[in-house]
């Protein structure tokens, strides 16, 4: 019943829910978090920070979440950026900001690289949640590559990304990638005649932006790989809480989630622990 209530509240409120396109406050704000983000990456590949979160732990909850990793725990947490101890405010939109980390037993760390890389087969790799995707461009550890996402939490949103891609090496037995999306555009009747793609900022605004930032490294007989996601969506319209609220609140971390546990058992000899 409450999908149907939703559809009719979504088409009969055109202008407060139907659409809703960042302004330039909002994508301001959002540039400034990714800024003071990245910044704290970058410091921490410069040896002021450990290179995973886990690590940065005093050493009884470092073991512990070590423990959990290797019985097959993902572990997650959500993060938020401040500016001077201060939270970053984006007018009328959301900025969600969650890391998450798995062990891999048995993994390869070229192996886990490879499969990240391929993105021509990201479709079949980690369907449902990516139902179309293409490696548009490659030079060396530069990608740019397109992904179909599909997110379902009480409604079913599809939308069409744009993004590009970095790896790098910073030290033996690691590898990082930043991954930032360039376009994001939302889907209608996706798969039908009828499909239509939305330009880039209009739609319900339920996905304006996603970086993604990776971190893998050998450990033990496995590789750890982490992944720390900032996305930026609308806010929630008054009184729409239980129908909105869900996807974009729930959305980011389970897809997170999704990512890290699929990739778990595509890696070619990674084993899933039981």
């Amino acid at each position: 019943m409450r999908p149907l209530i939703l559809a009719i509240v979504l088409g009969l409120a055109p202008t407060s829910v139907a659409s809703a396109q960042p302004g330039a406050k909002t994508i301001a704000a959002f540039d400034e978090y990714v800024r003071l983000t990245e910044a704290r990456l970058d410091a921490e590949l410069a040896g002021a920070g450990r290179y995973l979160r886990i690590d940065a732990h005093p050493p009884a909850r470092r073991d512990a979440e070590l423990a959990r990793l290797k019985s097959g725990t993902v572990l997650i947490e959500q993060l938020e950026t401040l500016q001077n101890g201060r939270r970053i405010e984006a007018p009328d939109g959301l900025i969600h900001h969650w890391i998450a980390t798995v062990f891999l037993p048995g993994a390869d760390l070229d192996r886990a690289v490879a499969v990240l890389q391929d993105y021509d087969r990201h479709a079949q790799l980690f369907a449902p949640g990516v139902t179309r995707s293409k490696l548009r461009a490659r030079q060396g550890d530069d990608f740019t590559m397109y992904l179909r996402l599909v997110r379902t939490k009480v409604i079913t949103v599809v939308l069409d990304t744009e993004n590009e891609v970095h790896y790098s090496s910073p030290r033996p037995g690691c590898v990082e990638f930043r991954a930032r999306s360039t376009s994001v555009r939302e889907v209608e009747d996706a798969g039908k005649a009828t499909e239509a793609v939305k330009p880039a900022g209009e739609g319900h605004g339920f996905m304006w932006r996603l970086n993604t930032y990776g971190r893998l490294e050998t450990r033990g007989d496995g590789v750890l790989i982490q992944f720390e996601t900032v996305s930026l969506s609308r806010d929630i319209p008054f009184g729409l809480g239980w129908a909105i609220g869900p996807f974009v609140t729930s959305v980011p971390r389970e897809s997170l989630m999704f990512t890290l546990e699929t990739l778990r058992r595509q890696v070619p000899g990674a084993r899933v622990p039981r």
